[in-house]
This record gives structure tokens, C-alpha cells and sequence, in this order.
């Protein structure tokens, strides 16, 4: 196992690591601000040598049957299993979220690859004998060709393993362009594939910028894109990938709200929407950024607890024992973040915890930290109220009901993920029943689906037909063929038919 130059990133291409571009940017550590290394961006020549190589592998991983498919996903699992300590030091020096958090993260992309490992029974089709005399008839599940994926910093291995895992075991070759802010452990987990098994060019890394998308999103050799990011650049992705032919499915961004009853259970609430607030310090698409309380008192109570819990929270370098929430990733992200702080005070929200110039360890004072944020009397209307905020910031929205509280959140432009805590069944059915939110949970506030359901928002969180991994992923990496046979009997002369064939 090799990796990449200390002082700059490449890209992984035809099986090897390659420069390419002349164009580059640094990486920082969040945690001290200092610059790790640099990262290549890659030009038009290069994305297109990566397409290439993609498109060369096809015709014969096409052919290579499912089952050996899935063992290359069987070993790639023990792989990143192996050096899952090390892949989570990667992603925490680039990203800044704290260890523990890390090794959340690559699990759950860990377990998109073992449901990618069932690969045999994922694409067995569907029979049906004597649709007709002598007529059977049936589906086949054939890959598409070049897919490519476009994945953010905040889940720099889980979300990648969101989607080339089960491209590839589909049948499918693969380039995935991934955040330039956080590349290392994306390239590293590609070598891994390639040390599992994967032939050269079945998997592409390209480091790059918009030059590198726009490639992607124009090249007719690339069948099929997947993306997740801003919804801005989500519907970008989403019209010019759909303008050039393409299969197309762009998650975007999310407001998600918690709704919290009065017959909750308060100490767990708190301690739930702690961990789904100022995890990953916010920088999640299934956060939870918005807290409704129904009733006064209910929002008083979860309040206090917040309060207290805020408190106690340890805010440092993601390597340091006992840190709860890391820094932000860029100190262009802290400043914007930093900036919807001071907005939601201008607009009237009531800023009852203040975490700009939270106190950490001596060698971080260039970190870009941001301690826990709490808003009270949020409403709607405010920018941080409508808009993704992607930082520790938990605002407070006071209602009187149960309804008053969907009616907002239906009435938001995102529809991502919503939870509601509650006793009550009832109110619990009705809840999850009729909101307008693509993933709902009941008493867990982050209802990220397992690997073999499958994740997608609705609204402007998701734009095109299929969500993420699971049953939707087999379906968008793969395209229907139906096949209907019949082998009539020998020596026999058969007459045209004109009438439309059916059964009757």
C-alpha cells in the first residue's frame, strides 16, 4: 500500500496514482489551521484519461459474473476493517471531526459494502413461465456503463461508499471527483479496492474543482452521475447532467426539524438533539439545526437541559481525548457560520448560548473553532430559520400544537429528514404519516436509513427519481432489459397475426 506525496495529492487512474493538472490547492488541519499538504486539481485532460480508463474496463467487469464481483466487496470490507484506525486519523487531520465520530462515519459506508457484496441476489431478475402457449418472458438488471459520483467534505468516506461500492458491483466502472478539501482518505480507501481485487480502471479518483464536474457532467461516455451537496449546486448537477442524457440523482441540502411533544421524555430529548445538533459540529445533511417545542413549558424544559449539557461540552482538536465537537473545516466555512450567528441576533432571535471565541488548548488558537451555539424564539422568515446553516447552531421554534409545528415544516423548501419525541402513538402515526419529509424518525433524531434501505429526501433535497444506496441505488446502476421468448414447434407453418397480442 502506497500514499499519496506528502506535499501533494494526486489522483487515482487506470490502477495508478498520477499528477495531472497544473493547477493545485493547500489542505488544512481545521484543528490547528495549518497547512498539511496540497491537493492537484485536475484538469479537463485528466478527467477525460479517467473516463477513459472507465470506459476501457467496462466490457470486460461487465462480463465478469456477480459473484466474483461481490468477493472483491467481501475483501475490500476486511481491508477497510484492517485499517480503519488509519483512515479515520486521514479523516479527522482534514475534516476536524472528532475520532469516535470518524469511525461512525466508516462504518456505516463499511456496511454499503457488505450490502454491496450481495450482489448475486441483489440482480437475479424476475421470471415468469407461459405469459402466453409456450412464452416466457423475463427481467434482467444490465449496468449501465461509466457512472461517476461528486461527494462533499462532510462524509469523505461513508458518502463515496454511498455509491461507487454499489455501482461496481452492479456491473458498472466508476470516476468519483470528491471534495478537494478533504481528499486524502478517498484516495487511500480506492487503493484499498485495488488491493482487494478491483481491476485497473473499474475505480477512478479525480481531485478537482468545477473544471472536474463540469467534465463529468458533459462527457457522453459518463451514463450516469450521483451527487451530494448544496442544494444550489445539486439542481446545477441535476439540469446539466439530465441536459447531456444522463441518469441523474442530486441530493441537496436540509433544515431539519425536531419536533418535541410535551409527553416527551425530556432528559432523553435533550440528550438526543445534543448529539444531533453539535455532532460532527453540525456539518451533517441529517442534522438537526431546528428544535419545536409544542408548548411553552416543553420548550422551557428542553431549554434548561440544553443549557446544562452545553455546558459540559469539551470543544478541541479531534484527536484529543475527551473532546466532544471539533472545528469547523475551512475558516471560510467558520466565517459564514460566524456570520448567520450575528444575523440571527440582528433579526431578533434570542442568542442564549454563544460559542464565537470558545477558549481551546494552546497550539489551536488558529483552529477554526466554534463552540455550540443555542437560539431561542427562531421564526420563520429569519435567514437562520430558512437557510442550511451546516455549523453548530440549534434554534428554538415555540408552537402550540402538534399541527401548528407540521404546518411548518411542510411549509419549508427543504424536506430531508424531521423527528418527533413523543409517548404518544397516535400522535406519532400522524406524525410520520402525513409529513412532507422524505426520513422521519420517532425518538431518534438522526433516521439515517441502514444500508439496505435506502436515503433520499423530498422537496428541494433530492432531485431526480432515486434515492441513495440500497434498493433505489440498484435501480439507478442499472437499467431494465425484458427479454419475452418462444420457440415454435418444428415442421409447423404459422399464419400472421395482425391483432395486437394478448392473452385472450
Amino acid at each position: 500500500m502506497t500514499m499519496p506525496n506528502k506535499h501533494t495529492i494526486g489522483h487515482f487512474i487506470d490502477g495508478e496514482l498520477i499528477s495531472g493538472g497544473e493547477r493545485a490547492q493547500d489542505v488544512y488541519n481545521p484543528a490547528t489551521g495549518a497547512v498539511e499538504r496540497r491537493v492537484a486539481l485536475a484538469d479537463k485532460t485528466t478527467v477525460e484519461a479517467a473516463i477513459a480508463s472507465a470506459h476501457r474496463a467496462f466490457p470486460a467487469w461487465r462480463n465478469t459474473p456477480p459473484l466474483k464481483r461481490a468477493r472483491v466487496m467481501s475483501k475490500l470490507k476486511q481491508l477497510l476493517e484492517q485499517h480503519a484506525e488509519h483512515i479515520c486519523q486521514l479523516i479527522t487531520n482534514e475534516h476536524g471531526k472528532v475520532l469516535s465520530d470518524a469511525m461512525g462515519e466508516l462504518q456505516r459506508g463499511i456496511e454499503n459494502v457488505e450490502y454491496a457484496s450481495y450482489a448475486p441476489e441483489l440482480l437475479k431478475g424476475e421470471h415468469s413461465r407461459n405469459v402466453g402457449p409456450a412464452i416466457d418472458s423475463w427481467s434482467e438488471f444490465q449496468p449501465l456503463g461509466v457512472a461517476a459520483g461528486i461527494t462533499p467534505f462532510n462524509f469523505p468516506a461513508m458518502v463515496p461508499l454511498w455509491m461507487w461500492p454499489l455501482a461496481v458491483a452492479c456491473g458498472n466502472t466508476f470516476v468519483l471527483k470528491p471534495s478537494e478539501r478533504d481528499p486524502s482518505s478517498t484516495l487511500f480507501i480506492a487503493q484499498l479496492a485495488f488491493e482487494a481485487g478491483l481491476p485497473p480502471g473499474v475505480l477512478n479518483v479525480v481531485n478537482g474543482d468545477k473544471e472536474a464536474v463540469d467534465t463529468l457532467l458533459s462527457d457522453p461516455r459518463v451514463q450516469a452521475v450521483s451527487f451530494v451537496g448544496s442544494t444550489p449546486v445539486a439542481e446545477y448537477v441535476y439540469a446539466t447532467g439530465s441536459a447531456h442524457g444522463k441518469r441523474v440523482q442530486a441530493l441537496g441540502g436540509a433544515k431539519n426539524h425536531a419536533v418535541v411533544m410535551p409527553d416527551a421524555d425530556i432528559g432523553n430529548a435533550v440528550n438526543a438533539l445534543m448529539g444531533a445538533a453539535f455532532g460532527s459540529c453540525g456539518e451533517r445533511c441529517m442534522a438537526v439545526p431546528l428544535m419545536v417545542a409544542v408548548g411553552d413549558a416543553t420548550a422551557e424544559a428542553v431549554i434548561a437541559g440544553l443549557k446544562a449539557q452545553i455546558a459540559t461540552m469539551k470543544v478541541g482538536p479531534g484527536t484529543a481525548a475527551g473532546v466532544d465537537m471539533g472545528p469547523l473545516v475551512t475558516r471560510q466555512h467558520f466565517d459564514k457560520v460566524s456570520g448567520y450567528v450575528a444575523q440571527g441576533v440582528s433579526e431578533g432571535a434570542l442568542l442564549l448560548v454563544d460559542g464565537r471565541g470558545v477558549a481551546v488548548e494552546p497550539g489551536c488558537e488558529d483552529g477554526y473553532y466554534l463552540g455550540p451555539c443555542l437560539f431561542d424564539h427562531v421564526k420563520p422568515g429569519m435567514k437562520i430559520y430558512q437557510e442550511e446553516i451546516f455549523g453548530p447552531v440549534l434554534g428554538v421554534v415555540r408552537v402550540q400544537t402538534l399541527q401548528q409545528a407540521m404546518d411548518l415544516i411542510d411549509a419549508h423548501e427543504y424536506g430531508n429528514g424531521t423527528c418527533i419525541f413523543t409517548r404518544d402513538g397516535e400522535a406519532a402515526r400522524y406524525f410520520s404519516d402525513h409529513i412532507q419529509v422524505g426520513m422521519v424518525g420517532i425518538n431518534v433524531p438522526l433516521p439515517v436509513p441502514v444500508a439496505y434501505h435506502s436515503f433520499g429526501g423530498w422537496k428541494r433535497s433530492l432531485f431526480g427519481d432515486l434515492g441513495a444506496y440500497g434498493p433505489d441505488g440498484v435501480r439507478f446502476y442499472t437499467r431494465r432489459k425484458t427479454i419475452t421468448q418462444r420457440w415454435p414447434a418444428s415442421g409447423v407453418q404459422e399464419k400472421a397475426v395482425f391483432n395486437f397480442p394478448s392473452n385472450q
